[in-house]
């Protein structure tokens, strides 16, 4: 597999565009920045979605598809993670909020890097 046609490459600035366009939503500029330094989530039991083709279950456009039209997450929020039917979601300010099977929750956090601190680093 070339590095062109790898899934868990990190995407390009273009490739970023792209899938914006796609989703027809305008990423945060720390979700470009965590796509872009590929989507670590550090120690954490899930996997981060992935903009590039041919991810299988991290396929972004999948998730959000799905998240958008069978999970009752509204449009505006892009569902980032997936996990058993839960989600954990950003918006175009750059709050992350969780969603669950049974909808939406209380759980949020300011920022990307808060969302990880606690939910990656620290898993709680």
């Amino acid at each position: 597999m070339t590095s062109e046609t790898d899934p868990f490459r990190l995407p390009t600035d273009e490739e970023i565009t792209s899938a914006e366009a796609r989703l027809g939503v305008v990423f945060h500029a720390d979700y470009r920045a965590f796509l872009k330094s590929g989507g670590d989530v550090a120690n954490a039991i899930f996997d981060a979605a992935v903009v590039l083709p041919g991810s299988g279950y991290c396929d972004l456009f999948e998730i959000a598809q799905y998240a958008w039209e069978n999970a009752g997450v509204p449009r505006d929020l892009v569902p980032f993670v997936q996990d058993n039917g839960d989600y954990f979601c950003i918006s175009s300010a750059g709050e992350v909020s969780y969603w669950s099977h049974n909808g939406a929750t209380s759980e949020r956090w300011p920022s990307l890097s808060n969302w990880f601190q606690q939910v990656c680093i620290e898993r709680r």
